[in-house]
């Protein structure tokens, strides 16, 4: 059954480009299944993944109700959750889709039900030894006066495509994330593609283990990188600065910095009156981006699954979640976690 919905948000995605830029042409008007199992979306990183857990531990124990992950792009996990194939969205960053995220909420499709977190960031980094080295390993700045995406040319033979020597290598963001399309109209309008080719990993972990192998080896690296992750926690990294957030310039290319996001927990506009609980629960659901990283972090150095790493938050930061759900709930969710 997870392969057949996985399947429908893959294939929705083709049809989603179209559809979401008129959600409020009919979305709300598709049958809608009655409340059995909750599904939560998984765009495919890892803070949402631990998020839904977080969440499916404390309705499976707390209130009693079956949940399930079904995993789809970010484009397609907003049209299913638009249209009633999903019902919990539980990191959705509304910059990526601003016309869309709002045409949604005010036609009624989808409702926002809490901010999880709005102190994000996200762009090109480098190990920030690139800049101002490290002593302690004796690695010497290898780039000192590199502060701005502007500036990547003048570096782009510190940082060679191992395929292609004699151009530099961006690691881009993860083909159908938004900020892969970002990226990649950013390196025209900014000229990147004159020295530099764009490389897009196939997912996080590709993306990740190749900073990972360029940092234990002192190796220049620059590539997309955000915050809240575990690769911010655990590691020193610098963001190279862009033009200031500004919309006008943002809307034509891209041209300024990732703003700061908003990041949403939305649900399907039938689950407020299906499960008015579940709802009241995900209304009162807020973190932080310092709390993200921290079990980003456990879940890095423990090598534990997204569950593993739920259960972890749920013993540990027992004061945030204790806020989001009457005393009742919390005793059986705290009953199972003893268990």
């Amino acid at each position: 059954m997870k392969r057949f919905f996985s399947l429908i948000l893959t294939v929705t995605l083709i049809s989603s480009t179209v559809m979401l830029g008129s959600i409020n042409s009919g979305a709300s008007r598709i049958p809608t299944r009655a409340i059995g199992t909750i599904k939560f979306a998984d765009p495919g990183w890892d803070s949402i993944r631990v998020h839904n857990e977080i969440a499916r531990i404390i309705i499976e124990t707390g209130y009693g109700y079956k949940t399930e992950v079904l995993p789809g792009s970010e484009t397609a996990s907003l049209f299913a959750i638009s249209t009633g194939i999903l019902d919990v969205y539980m990191e959705i960053w509304t910059r990526s889709y601003p016309k869309q995220y709002k045409s949604a909420i005010e036609n009624g499709d989808i409702i926002e039900a809490s901010v999880n977190l709005d102190d994000t960031r996200q762009g090109l980094f480098v190990p920030t030894y690139v800049i101002k080295g490290d002593p302690k390993r004796g690695i010497k700045p290898l780039a000192p006066n590199l502060k701005s995406i502007h500036d990547l040319p003048k570096y782009w033979n510190l940082f060679k495509d191992p395929d292609e020597p004699n151009r530099g290598r961006i690691y881009g963001a993860i083909p159908l994330w938004n900020a892969d399309k970002v990226f990649q109209e950013k390196m025209k309008k900014y000229n990147l593609f004159e020295t530099f080719n764009y490389f897009g990993p196939e997912s996080q972990a590709v993306l990740n283990a190749s900073f990972i192998r360029a940092y234990e080896d002192g190796k220049p690296w620059v590539g997309y990188q955000w915050k809240p992750s575990w690769i911010a926690g655990l590691y020193d990294i610098t963001e190279l600065k862009d033009e200031p957030y500004n919309e006008k310039d943002w809307l034509d290319g891209y041209r300024t910095e990732f703003p700061s996001q908003r990041l949403t927990i939305a649900v399907h506009n039938k689950l407020k009156e299906q499960v008015p609980e579940v709802f009241k629960f995900l209304s009162n659901y807020s973190t932080s981006s310092a709390i993200t990283t921290d079990f980003l972090v456990y879940m890095k150095k423990h090598n534990a699954t997204p569950r593993e790493t739920a259960v972890w938050f749920l013993k540990n930061y027992e004061g945030v979640w204790n806020t989001w759900v009457p005393r009742d709930v919390s005793e059986k969710v705290k009953s199972n976690l003893n268990n």
